[in-house]
């Protein structure tokens, strides 16, 4: 069984994401996507409302399980027996430093493969920091993130700014 990790923050998941996971999905026959829960990042999302948006925009892609984790990328993959690793690439930016990394994994654990996908150029801009400050202005978001999430985003953005 050929199995991959796509691995992200999601916070919150983005219509350029999904566009990675349903692209990656056609190419193994198991699709994890890993929610890291990293200390060093203070994301609007907790990692289960994370976890949760990610089920509620891939429910119709079968072959997707949506997994928290932390602590080393490849420690995960071995866990979970994934050979791959998918990374998206928006721009050349984003090469030198997920070559670097994959070039780590691959010292860290030889048997793991990191993949990269080239993002469609509609979403080659967007990250989910942009769409956060977008929201937080109160804008429209509505072209970035999948409908179904789109009022939990605004709903999230308004409970912190009432705090």
């Amino acid at each position: 069984m050929r199995i991959a990790i796509y691995p992200g923050s999601f916070d919150p998941v983005t219509l350029g994401h999904l566009d990675i996971i349903q692209r990656s999905a056609k190419m193994v026959d198991l699709l994890i996507i890993g929610v890291l829960n990293n200390k060093s990042k203070s994301p609007i999302f907790t990692v289960p409302e994370r976890v949760n948006l990610l089920k509620e925009v891939t429910k119709d892609i079968p072959n997707i399980s949506i997994e928290a984790y932390e602590g080393l990328l490849v420690d995960f993959a071995q866990e979970r027996k994934a050979s791959i690793i998918i990374r998206g690439l928006r721009a050349i930016t984003d090469f030198e430093y997920e070559l670097q990394l994959a070039q780590t994994n691959r010292k860290l654990n030889p048997v793991v493969d990191t993949v990269f996908l080239t993002t469609n150029v509609n979403y080659a801009y967007l990250s989910s920091s942009i769409v956060r400050e977008i929201a937080s202005y109160g804008g429209d978001i509505s072209q970035f993130v999948p409908n179904t999430i789109l009022q939990s985003v605004y709903d999230k953005i308004k409970s912190i700014r009432s705090v």
